[in-house]
């Protein structure tokens, strides 16, 4: 907070400045850049009404927010919004987790070469997923893996299940027992609006 000594100058040297902020509280005030916001997504959105693209990359136009966000919940993906400015804001149905990744993967420009070519893949399981289809879904990350590439592993929540978020965690965390591939933790479980997200990828040998 800027006492009011330093204040009470501030507004005399606005004022013999014709209206421009001084510089040295032009100075003062660029300590305090905002970071980065995560994008708003599915329920976070405020706007009533946005332009959509899918997950394809198709233009769907303009929707109701509420009927986009549905529509990404058919598919098992979220609304993202990924131009917050624009008239309407432009929003896209893809997988939060995934873009997030993506997201702060280009931040790290340095890593070429090996990881160029590495992929990074998606594998979902359910609340209720159990048993046999938890096996299933293990394989295919142990597949993944066994190529070399990044796998994030997403445990959707519907309706209900939200409440029980604290369960959701526990079976994302009881499934990395269930892949056979070896493997590392890349990104730790994390939340996202619908559910939690874990990264692996292959193991170093």
């Amino acid at each position: 907070m800027l006492s009011r000594d330093l204040l009470t100058v501030a507004f005399y040297a606005k004022v013999l400045s014709g209206g421009r902020r001084p510089s040295f509280l032009m100075k003062r005030y660029k300590q305090y850049t905002p970071s980065e916001k995560r994008p708003k997504a599915n329920h976070q959105i405020k706007a009533l009404e946005l332009q959509v693209i899918d997950s394809t990359g198709a233009n769907l136009g303009v929707m109701k927010t509420f009927e986009a966000i549905a529509l990404a919940q058919e598919q098992g993906l979220d609304l993202i919004e990924i131009g917050p400015t624009a008239k309407p804001p432009i929003a896209k149905i893809l997988d939060f987790g995934k873009y997030m990744y993506q997201k702060e993967k280009k931040k790290d420009a340095g890593h070429k070469g090996k990881q160029a070519s590495q992929e990074v893949k998606t594998v979902k399981i359910g609340f209720r997923t159990d048993g046999h289809d938890l096996g299933v879904r293990a394989s295919q990350v142990d597949k993944f893996l066994k190529k070399g590439h990044k796998v994030i592993i997403s445990l959707i929540l519907r309706g209900r299940e939200k409440a029980m978020a604290h369960l959701g965690q526990e079976k994302l965390k009881k499934f990395q027992e269930f892949i056979q591939e070896a493997f590392e933790v890349e990104s730790p479980i994390k939340r996202f609006p619908m559910g939690f997200t874990l990264t692996v990828k292959p193991a170093k040998k």
